[in-house]
């Protein structure tokens, strides 16, 4: 996030797009609420009708992978309209001309035609958020998992810098991360093209800097996504993988693919809390402490930084994962992994990873601190970007509408969408394991919109079949206005009904994230009781 949570609620205008909030990150939505209850306008962009609409002043209901036509639209109105703030523009961006050009095509009826979004409202939502200062945008994974997502990404950032809602308070560009410490996971180098602190592998200074302070020889060839690793071909097979804190085996998707592959890697080591699925393939099991059984720090959605104290002993033969990292090192022959605690470990990032220069153990004791921090009496950044951007002038990217990976047909007419439940996280290797949750939520459903499941001829409740071009499933239908006409939800939850065998492993280019997003299905009704 380039602001922070706390400043959600003095927003006066907010653009939610690809965002289940209430389900995904209810916190996060109580603030939502706080500040449409200040009075702030939300405007909520989604193909499902969840449950913020309600909290709602506009509601696009575009068509599922449409963003990038929809946002690219916005932004011709605005210009358009002269709604632009074009005194920010011309003092901190660049590429701008170049990005007004690039828009000439998406007049209001292309745009429209695209999303299925009525002109009127297109212009409604322009105005609304170019004029109401001052203005967040907020997103999720339904901005992301498509090949198109990385687009998706520049074509918001572009809309903030068009109205100069970057760099103020309650403003910003602002995704919320899928786990509770992926963006701690991403700042410490678990990226194939990074090293700690986004520093690109592939730069000859940043090498030559990291072959110093390790004494290593390393390769400025940036590394593979989970989902390339499994693609690759015969010649280039992986020969062993180390899993750590990862269940691909429910959360990639086309997962019998995902489970084949698995099963010809020679070495498979997993390291986990518990026996998931995925453990259950490896040759090797390496049993993980819990946060409550070892000493840390978490980074979360806003960059802050905050520890993690352990409370009780690791269980039964469990270690930290950091230990179990650095006792394997060692027996590999490596230098550099003699750590005693975590504290010297975080003594190491503040000297890699300028962005936590300044951050320490014995600061974080008293309270969290947000990155950049650069040095140890800096107080922590709450808002991104306030003087100058960080690389000099932002920079507008123009981006073109591209449909999805995966088209529909006469075989396959329904969108398979995916998503995540208020009561179950990620592949509930933990949530699953909770007597009161599953009580709520025991089971998937495949939920379907009513004049969908007339034509079908299935009853609410009533068990179907959902077939892709990958594989197929039963679950129970669940009949509900929630959802638009050509579209199925699904969470993916469940190792009973992996909704994974369905989804789609093609990639966006850049970011390499799965298209979970959009897959083409058919539904049959299951003879199965």
């Amino acid at each position: 996030m380039t602001n922070s949570i706390g400043e959600i609620q003095g927003s006066k205008c907010i653009l939610l797009i690809g965002s289940n909030t209430t389900s995904a990150h209810p916190v996060i939505s109580l603030e939502i609420m706080r500040a449409v209850e200040n009075g702030a306008k939300l405007i909520v962009i989604n193909p499902m009708e969840i449950s913020l609409v309600n909290n709602s002043y506009r509601w696009l209901q575009l068509n599922i992978g449409t963003d990038v036509a929809l946002l690219n639209g916005i932004a011709k109105v605005i210009i358009d309209e002269d709604l632009a703030d074009i005194k920010f523009v011309n003092s901190c961006c660049e590429n701008f001309n170049e990005f007004k050009e690039s828009l000439k095509g998406y007049s209001l009826n292309y745009v429209s035609s695209i999303t299925g979004i009525a002109p009127d409202d297109i212009v409604e939502v322009a105005r609304t958020y170019a004029s109401i200062q001052p203005a967040s945008i907020i997103y999720c994974l339904g901005i992301t998992e498509h090949t198109h997502g990385t687009d998706n990404v520049l074509a918001i950032a572009n809309l903030a810098m068009l109205t100069g809602n970057i760099g103020k308070p309650s403003t910003g560009v602002n995704p919320l991360r899928g786990q509770n410490n992926v963006q701690g996971a991403c700042d410490m180098g678990c990226l194939p093209n990074t090293y700690t602190g986004y520093q690109q592998v592939n730069d000859p200074n940043l090498q030559k800097k990291f072959e110093l302070l390790w004494a290593e020889r390393l390769s400025p060839i940036p590394g593979l996504a989970m989902t390339e690793m499994l693609n690759l071909p015969d010649e280039r097979k992986l020969k062993a993988l180390y899993i750590i804190g990862e269940n691909p085996v429910l959360s990639e998707p086309d997962i019998t693919h995902v489970i084949a592959a698995l099963k010809e890697i020679e070495f498979l080591i997993v390291e986990d809390i518990f026996l998931t699925e995925t453990a259950q393939l490896a040759h090797v099991v390496l049993p993980a402490a819990s946060f409550a059984e070892e000493d840390g720090t978490f980074t979360n959605t806003e960059r802050r930084v905050q520890r993690v104290r352990k409370i009780i002993e690791p269980v039964g033969n469990s270690k930290p994962n950091w230990s179990i990292m650095c006792q394997i090192a060692k027996l590999m022959g490596a230098k550099g992994f003699d750590y005693s605690r975590p504290a010297e470990i975080m003594a190491e990032i503040a000297k890699v990873a300028p962005s936590y220069g300044g951050i320490s153990y014995q600061r974080l004791d008293s309270c969290g601190l947000q990155w950049p921090c650069p040095i140890h009496d800096h107080p922590g950044t709450q808002i991104l970007h306030m003087s100058r951007f960080t690389c000099g002038l932002g920079k507008f990217k123009p981006v073109r509408y591209r449909p999805p990976a995966e088209s529909l047909d006469a075989e396959y007419p329904f969108i398979l969408t995916t998503g995540r439940s208020l009561y179950h996280y990620h592949t509930g290797t933990m949530t699953r394991k909770i007597t009161g949750l599953n009580v709520i939520e025991s089971e998937d459903f495949m939920k379907i919109n009513p004049r969908d499941a007339s034509a079908l001829k299935i009853n609410d409740g009533e068990k179907v079949k959902i077939l892709s071009r990958r594989g197929e499933k039963l679950t129970r239908a669940r009949i509900t206005r929630t959802v638009p006409t050509g579209v199925v939800y699904m969470d993916f939850h469940f190792a009973e009904s992996p909704t994974n065998i369905l989804t789609n492993n093609a990639l966006d280019p850049i970011a390499k994230a799965p298209e979970f997003k959009v897959s083409a299905v058919k539904i049959e009704k299951s003879t199965d009781s």
